[in-house]
């Protein structure tokens, strides 16, 4: 009697392969497995199906070399690997999107501005941010940035009362298109880019002492707002945002915030 496929013991090595047939078996394997997940695989899911041996970063390599030409791509997000669409087939993409479906509302400058003072400050809580931007925060533009999947809470801070804190999700990673936290832009990064002006981080004059209270962790991160003529909100349930935001650096996404001048001047960035 034939035995059933699953009573097979998973060669995960294939070692008794010739290598270059070993190396095509790799290749089909990953991308498979990429292809069918809904979410990012990590490189310890893939690792599953290869084995030990296998250079996984060569292969992917040699798996994005062959979709050079194809409308698709692997792209490293959120720690894992993902299938994206190429940003410029957005239009098509936006074509076919059905007209006069539900979504959930699009973030505004508030809520942008918001976001990234989160994301380079983070664990971050309310009162953290209120002394950043030297005004009161909303709870509801909290509310509106959890909602959107962005920002969740994090660890409890160990000040008295231990206030929530707030944190960015693997959707922010992967809405941006970012490997991790780490890929967020430095501020050398931001410098080069014309967006920061470290002299005006603080608003305090050169050679001054620092405050007596500082924020728990200092801002030299933030970026400068370089305002064009204003980008449209994120619609984040448009697969055509998530297309664009998967192809772009969350620097350039930053560098397109429209701020007024009264955000500008809360977060003490100068506004080109």
């Amino acid at each position: 009697m034939a035995k059933r496929s699953d009573d097979v013991p998973f060669d995960r090595d294939l070692a008794d392969l010739p290598p270059e047939m070993r190396w095509r078996e790799w290749m089909s394997r990953v991308e498979a497995v990429i292809f069918a997940s809904p979410d990012p695989v990590p490189r310890a899911v893939l690792a599953r199906v290869v084995g030990d041996e296998c250079p996984l970063d060569a292969v992917i390599a040699d798996i994005r070399g062959e979709l050079r030409n194809r409308p698709y791509d692997l792209v490293a997000v959120a720690g894992g690997w993902h299938h994206r669409t190429r940003p410029q087939l957005a239009p098509v993409l936006r074509a076919m999107r059905p007209t006069g479906g539900v979504s959930l509302p699009a973030l505004g400058q508030t809520e942008q501005v918001l976001l990234a003072a989160i994301a380079y400050h983070q664990p971050v809580t309310r009162r953290d941010l209120e002394r950043l931007f030297g005004r009161t925060v909303e709870a509801d533009a909290v509310s509106r940035l959890r909602a959107s999947g962005l920002v969740e809470p994090g660890p409890r801070s160990p000040l008295p009362g231990a206030p929530l804190t707030f944190v960015t999700t693997e959707t922010f990673l992967d809405h941006f298109g970012l490997e991790s936290l780490a890929d967020l832009p430095n501020l050398e990064d931001l410098r080069a880019m014309g967006m920061v002006d470290t002299a005006a981080l603080d608003g305090t004059p050169a050679g001054a002492p620092p405050p007596e209270d500082p924020p728990p962790q200092a801002p030299p991160s933030l970026p400068k707002g370089r305002a064009p003529a204003g980008p449209p909100a994120t619609d984040l349930t448009s697969p055509v945002a998530a297309v664009n935001a998967a192809s772009a650096r969350v620097a350039a996404r930053l560098q397109a915030l429209t701020l007024d001048e009264e955000e500008a001047a809360s977060l003490k960035i100068l506004a080109r």
